[in-house]
């Protein structure tokens, strides 16, 4: 059986991620000094929120370069509740923890910006439709 398949070039580095203005990628979370104010971006992979916490809720966002932690307390969970519930992409802007080799956000603002994950999708200006993933397709299958 043989399947015809054929490999696609991924677009260069700076177009493959929609990078909200401003953000810090999460491999530069330990430029600035502890008690920054900075804004990180990313992929909601998980959301916590134990009962021993007081109400505390813990985010991991994903970006191109790695993880980042925030915490976000009660008052402002309340605050912005839909955007930590429901956001699949979030920008976050807080002051910056850092002791040793942990660090977290503690946020202030939180941004639901999964409208840019639709530009994930969106076809670069100068692939050509045979150049996108779903023109990949199985060739003539002989046994």
């Amino acid at each position: 059986m043989f399947v015809h398949m054929r490999i696609v070039t991924p677009r260069p580095a700076q177009t493959d991620w929609p990078r909200p203005p401003s953000c810090l990628r999460a491999d530069q979370l330990r430029l600035p000094p502890d008690g920054a104010r900075i804004a990180v971006a990313g992929l909601v992979i998980l959301r916590q929120r134990p009962g021993t916490a007081k109400g505390v809720i813990f985010l991991t966002l994903e970006d191109e370069t790695g993880t980042v932690n925030i915490i976000v307390w009660r008052k402002l969970y309340e605050r912005y509740r839909r955007a930590v519930i429901a956001g699949r992409m979030l920008r976050v802007t807080g002051r910056l923890q850092s002791e040793g080799d942990v660090i977290h956000v503690i946020a202030e603002v939180i941004e639901d910006i999964s409208p840019l994950l639709d530009q994930l999708l969106a076809p670069a200006p100068e692939d050509s439709a045979e150049d996108r993933p779903e023109a990949l397709s199985r060739g003539p299958q002989t046994g």
